[in-house]
C-alpha cells in the first residue's frame, strides 16, 4: 500500500441504527476495492467487520471497526460503528478522529431514534453528514417516505442526489441527478451499466437536478451568480458547490444503495473520494493547550491512540490517528500522558480483521500497531521536538449499573484485572470500587451493554460472574438543632479510659452564621467559637466543627480525637449506615480525668454523643436524583410518562425535537435500575434516554421508614 498525502485521505464515520446494514455495506466496499474476494454476511458470521466472538454470538456490532479501502487514488478510512444505543461509545470515539459522517438509514424504517441520536453527535462535533438510504430492495421499503422523514427531521438541507426507479425486490436501477445518468445492475450487482436517463424519468430528474444545482450554488457566490444568469450549473460546478456545502454542514446529500446486493456501492465510494472533505480540508485540530496542530507530513510526529483491543491470536492492538508528521517503523516515541518511551515495531493499515503491514503513515491517516509496552487509549505519543498532547475522549454518562462479583471469591483480584482491561477496550464500561457500598459497580449504557461484558468474561476469560442489584448511595442529614452528651468510662485494672463530651448539632448551610445562643427545654447555652474547622467531605457536603469549650474542660490536645469520632459517624450515619453530610457540630463542654483520659476515650465519647444528638435533630435520608431526558416517538409518549410517574419521577417539561418528543424529568436513582429495558419494551426499541446526576433530595417518609427498618434488621443479624 502506498503512502497517502493528507489531501488524499478521507476519514469517515459509518453510523446508523441497528439493522440499517452498515456491516453489510462494509463487506461490499471491501469486495469492490479488492481487499476481499467474497462478501460475507452477518447471518453467516463471516464478515470482516464483526469478527469478535461476542459479535458473532449476538449478531450485532459491539466495537467500532476500522477499515480502509483504496478507490480512485484516494484512501478511505472508514470506522464502522455499532448501531445499538447501548454501544454509542463507538460513535463518539469515531467522530473524534474522523471528518465526515456517513449515516445509513433503513429504507423500510426511515428515521429511527438511533439515526436521531447519531445525528445529534455530528452536530456536537460539527461533522459533515451524508445520508445513505439502504435496503431499497426490501418488501416494505419506501423511498419517498424515508426522504420525507429525513427532511422533516433534519430540514431542507437534506438534498437528493439519487432516486430509485423501482423500490422493492425488483430494485436494480437508480437515477443520479448529479451525473444525470441512470445506473442499472445485473442480479449479482457490482459494476453497473451506465445509461442515459429514459424519457419517462427525465422530468423528475431535471426537477431534482435543479434543486441540487440551487443547493450547490448557495454555498459559493460565483456559482450563485452563474446560477441566476444561466439557471443551471455543470457537473463540475455542482461538485464544487456541494463540497463546500457538505463541509459547512449546509448540505446533507442523500444517496441510494442496496448493500446486500452490492448495488450503488461503487458510486458512493466515488462520491466520497471526490467530494467528501479530506483531512487537509478540515480545520486543524487543537491540543489540550489550545495550540493548532498542523496536518503536515513534514512536521513533528504526533499520534493519538483512540482505541485499544485484545484481539484473537494477536493480543493487544492499539489503533491511532497520525495527528502530525509521519510515523515510520522503528520510530522511538515519548508517551506524553504516561511519561514512558515506546518503539514502533510494526505499522498496519487495517481492514477489520485484515491487517496489511506498511512502512509509514502520514498526517491524517489512521492505522494500528502492536506490542506497545505502556500505551493506553487516550494517550499521545510524540517524536522529538514535538510537545502536543491530546486529552481523553469525553463519553456520555452511564445509564445502567450493576454490582459485579466472581462466583468464586478467591478470583476477586483476577476479576479486577480483567475489568480494568475491558475498560481500556470500551471506556463506556466504567468500573467503580465503592468503599461506601462495599461493592464493585460496573456502569454502562444499558442492559445489553453489560450483558456483553458478562458474555466476554465468561466465554473469553472463563471467569464466571454474578450481577447483583447495586446498593443506593443514600445520604443522611438533619433538619433542626439538638443537644447530647456522652461519657465514656472504662476501668479494667491499671490505666482506665475516661472522656466526656457535650455537643450541639444543627444543619449546616453555606453562609449561615453561627448563633450566639441555643435553647433546649429550659436550658440556654451560650456559644463562643474559639476555633472552627470546615471539612469538605469526599462524598459531598461539609462537616463544620466549632470548638466552644471554655475553662479548660477539655484539653486542646483531645479536640482532634473528638473530630475523628465525629467523622466515624459521618462515614456511617446513625439511621441507615450511609454517609452523613451538611452538619455543624459545636463542642461546648466536657470533662477529663488527669490519668485515664486519652485520645481513644474522647474519640468514642465524641462519636456516641454525635449519634445521639443526630437522632434527635430531625434526621432525614437523602437519595440521589438524576436529570433524565427521554427521546420518544409521539405515539408512545403517554405510556412513557405513566411509567415514569410510577417511578416517582417529577416531569419538568416536554418539547418536540425533529419528529420526536423530548421529555425532561427528575428521577430517583433507586427507580431507574432497569429503566433501559423497560423503555425498550414500552416503545419497541424506538426510544432512548440519557441521565446525569442532579442533586440529593429528601426521600418520602414511607421510603425512609422502610430503609431504617431494613438497616436495623441487618444490624440485628450481625449481632
Amino acid at each position: 500500500m502506498k503512502a497517502y498525502k493528507p489531501q488524499d485521505i478521507k476519514n469517515i464515520s459509518l453510523l446508523g441504527s441497528s439493522g440499517s446494514g452498515k456491516t453489510t455495506l462494509v463487506e461490499s466496499m471491501l469486495f469492490e476495492s479488492g481487499i476481499i474476494n467474497r462478501r460475507g454476511s452477518v447471518d453467516s458470521q463471516n464478515t470482516v467487520s464483526d469478527y469478535f466472538p461476542v459479535e458473532k454470538e449476538y449478531g450485532y456490532s459491539v466495537f467500532p471497526t476500522v477499515i480502509n479501502v483504496e478507490w480512485n487514488d484516494k484512501k478511505l478510512n472508514i470506522i464502522d460503528c455499532p448501531g445499538a444505543d447501548d454501544f454509542v461509545g463507538g460513535a463518539v470515539t469515531s467522530l473524534n478522529v474522523t471528518d465526515t459522517a456517513l449515516i445509513v438509514v433503513n429504507a423500510k424504517q426511515g428515521v429511527e431514534v438511533g439515526t436521531q441520536n447519531h445525528f445529534r453527535y455530528t452536530e456536537k462535533y460539527e461533522k459533515p453528514v451524508i445520508f445513505l438510504l439502504n435496503q431499497l430492495d426490501g418488501e416494505n421499503a419506501d423511498y419517498d417516505k424515508s426522504v420525507e422523514s429525513l427532511r422533516e427531521t433534519f430540514g431542507n438541507k437534506c438534498v437528493r442526489v439519487q432516486y430509485p426507479v423501482n423500490v422493492g425486490p425488483q430494485f436494480n436501477e437508480l437515477i443520479d441527478v448529479l451525473t444525470m445518468k441512470m445506473y442499472r445492475w445485473k442480479p449479482e450487482g457490482g459494476k453497473p451499466e451506465i445509461l442515459d436517463i429514459p424519457a419517462d424519468q427525465m422530468d423528475k430528474a431535471q426537477e431534482l437536478n435543479g434543486a441540487l444545482c440551487e443547493m450547490a450554488a448557495e454555498n459559493d457566490e460565483a456559482l450563485m451568480e452563474k446560477f441566476f444568469e444561466e439557471g443551471t450549473l455543470n457537473e463540475e460546478e455542482m461538485r464544487m458547490g456541494l463540497m463546500k456545502g457538505i463541509q459547512q454542514r449546509d448540505a446533507f446529500p442523500i444517496f441510494c444503495v442496496c448493500a446486500g446486493k452490492d448495488m450503488g456501492v461503487r458510486r458512493v465510494m466515488e462520491f466520497l473520494g471526490h467530494i467528501a472533505p479530506s483531512v487537509s480540508d478540515m480545520a486543524a485540530p487543537k491540543d489540550e493547550n489550545g495550540a493548532e496542530v498542523p496536518c503536515d507530513p513534514a512536521a513533528g510526529t504526533s499520534i493519538y491512540i483512540f482505541k485499544t483491543s485484545v484481539e484473537p491470536h494477536i493480543g493487544e492492538v492499539n489503533y491511532f490517528k497520525v495527528m502530525s508528521g509521519t510515523i515510520k517503523n522503528g520510530d522511538d516515541l515519548q508517551n506524553m500522558t504516561r511519561g514512558s518511551k515506546e518503539r514502533i515495531t510494526q505499522l498496519y493499515a487495517v481492514a477489520g480483521s485484515i491487517r496489511t503491514a506498511v512502512d509509514q503513515l502520514s498526517a491524517g491517516d489512521i492505522g494500528a500497531t502492536v506490542k506497545l509496552k505502556d500505551a493506553r487509549t487516550g494517550n499521545t505519543l510524540n517524536g522529538k521536538d514535538c510537545d502536543f498532547e491530546f486529552g481523553p475522549i469525553q463519553y456520555p454518562a452511564p445509564r445502567y449499573r450493576r454490582a459485579i462479583r466472581p462466583q468464586t471469591e478467591s478470583e476477586a483480584e483476577k476479576l479486577g484485572v480483567l475489568l480494568t482491561r475491558m475498560h481500556e477496550e470500551d471506556p463506556t464500561w466504567v468500573i467503580e470500587q465503592s468503599k461506601e457500598l462495599k461493592q464493585t459497580i460496573v456502569h454502562g449504557q444499558g442492559e445489553f451493554h453489560l450483558r456483553t461484558l458478562k458474555w466476554r468474561l465468561e466465554n473469553n476469560d472463563k471467569m464466571m460472574i454474578e450481577f447483583d442489584e447495586p446498593r443506593i448511595p443514600y445520604r443522611e442529614t438533619i433538619t433542626k438543632a439538638a443537644r447530647a452528651d456522652y461519657r465514656h468510662k472504662k476501668q479494667s485494672g491499671g490505666s482506665g479510659q475516661f472522656g466526656e463530651v457535650h455537643l450541639i448539632v444543627e444543619p449546616y448551610e453555606e453562609g449561615k452564621a453561627l448563633k450566639e445562643t441555643y435553647k433546649f427545654g429550659n436550658q440556654e447555652f451560650k456559644i463562643t467559637a474559639r476555633d472552627t474547622q470546615e471539612i469538605p467531605l469526599e462524598w459531598g457536603g461539609k462537616l463544620v466543627v466549632v470548638n466552644s469549650v471554655v475553662g479548660g474542660a477539655i484539653d486542646a490536645r483531645f479536640i482532634p480525637a473528638i473530630v475523628k469520632g465525629l467523622m466515624d459517624r459521618m462515614e456511617q450515619g446513625p439511621l441507615t449506615g450511609s454517609y452523613a453530610r451538611d452538619v455543624r457540630v459545636i463542642s461546648y463542654d466536657g470533662k477529663m480525668h488527669p490519668v485515664d483520659s486519652n485520645e481513644i476515650s474522647f474519640r468514642l465519647a465524641g462519636r456516641n454523643a454525635f449519634a445521639e444528638a443526630f437522632r434527635n435533630a430531625g434526621p432525614k435520608v437523602l437519595e440521589p436524583v438524576y436529570d433524565m431526558e427521554v427521546l420518544v416517538p409521539a405515539d408512545r409518549m403517554g405510556d412513557v410518562m405513566s411509567d415514569l410517574q410510577g417511578r416517582r419521577a417529577i416531569i419538568m417539561g416536554m418539547d418536540s425535537e425533529r419528529g420526536f418528543q423530548k421529555l425532561n424529568a427528575k428521577v430517583p436513582l433507586k427507580e431507574v435500575s432497569s429503566y433501559s429495558t423497560a423503555l425498550s419494551s414500552l416503545t419497541g426499541g424506538r426510544a432512548s434516554f440519557s441521565m446525569k446526576f442532579a442533586s440529593y433530595e429528601l426521600v418520602p417518609g414511607d421510603v425512609q421508614d422502610a430503609l431504617i427498618k431494613e438497616y436495623e434488621a441487618q444490624q440485628d443479624d450481625k449481632d
